[in-house]
């Protein structure tokens, strides 16, 4: 049995496709079959079965691959070490950012933090909350950028900053003439939200005390489902009614724009964003420079805001 193998082993139990795993295992589909049906030999157990697609693990075979995971995870420690013994920090850094947080917060810190760190190749994608998990859990990405709390056991949640929500209102809406705004002031038909699936959304509806019975505007003749902010925040300035935005996406607003925000009456409803990683993380020197940069990028008045009304995700 080699780490090699082991290592086909979990691709193949990632993308469930022989060939899509070679070929980011860098070998031919020959080659890894070949190492699979070794290591089956060796081991007398079938660890997948290839009459069905996409391809799945037998039972037995999941238990190896969850044991897979964790000697190859504990493996790769090895060259952590050496790197912190050199105090250098260099290699990949995978991050996976939630779309509503994305535009706001990366170009705070990327910058810096590629001048600051020239060695270290950074690879950013955007996904929804539940794909940044399931690509932490196999290994996928090193850490993820999105709200919290989760409330996943196998998720290790770092806290960076808390978030205000505010409102932004069409400028004929009779909220606009209040300088602040209660939630409960907050009518379902008035309100755009961003499609099922988002993070966002789901504290939008929390705030709002909804549950998730809203969809649009009643009986309104256009029904506009996104997953962008921006192109709510055109909606309600060009149609009608509101819609809520995170604290980060107004900084850089023209000031036009801002005469259209209205923040919440105290104590403000907030989001926690955190830098979320698996338990059994790697590159921990990567991840604490990561955190130190966000933290440093980010205006003082957010960094320094207390944990008071963190509303939930689900």
């Amino acid at each position: 049995m080699t780490l090699v193998q082991l290592e086909y082993l979990v691709a193949v139990d990632t993308y469930r496709h022989f060939a899509t795993a070679a070929e980011h295992c860098f070998v031919t589909q020959p080659t890894l079959s070949m190492q699979l049906q070794k290591l089956e030999e060796e081991l007398g157990v079938q660890l997948f079965d290839r009459s069905r697609v996409p391809v799945r693990p037998t039972e037995i075979g999941k238990e190896i691959i969850t044991q897979a995971r964790l000697v190859l995870a504990e493996s790769k420690k090895i060259q952590e070490i050496v790197q912190n013994q050199k105090q250098e920090l260099s290699g990949e850094l995978r991050i996976g950012v939630i779309p509503t947080l994305a535009p706001y917060l990366m170009p705070l810190f990327i910058t810096s933090f590629l001048e600051n760190y020239p060695q270290v190749r950074v690879v950013v994608q955007e996904l929804l909350t539940n794909e940044i998990v399931e690509k932490l859990n196999h290994e996928q990405l090193d850490v993820g950028l999105l709200v919290t709390p989760l409330e996943n056991k196998t998720i290790k949640e770092l806290p960076l900053f808390y978030e205000a929500f505010m409102v932004y209102v069409n400028p004929k809406h009779a909220l606009a003439k209040q300088k602040e705004i209660d939630p409960a002031e907050l009518l379902p038909d008035d309100l755009w939200v961003l499609n099922e699936g988002h993070c966002f959304r789901s504290q939008v509806l929390n705030i709002c005390n909804r549950g998730g019975k809203i969809g649009g505007f009643e009986g309104a003749n256009l029904d506009y489902r996104s997953g962008s902010l921006e192109t709510l925040k055109r909606i309600v300035e060009t149609q009608h009614g509101l819609t809520l935005l995170p604290e980060l996406s107004v900084l850089e607003m023209p000031e036009d724009k801002k005469q259209l925000v209205r923040p919440f009456k105290e104590p403000q409803p907030l989001r926690e964003v955190s830098l979320v990683v698996h338990k059994s993380f790697l590159k921990k020197k990567l991840v604490e420079a990561l955190q130190k940069e966000i933290i440093s990028s980010v205006p003082e008045t957010v960094v320094n805001r207390k944990k008071q009304r963190v509303v939930g995700i689900s």
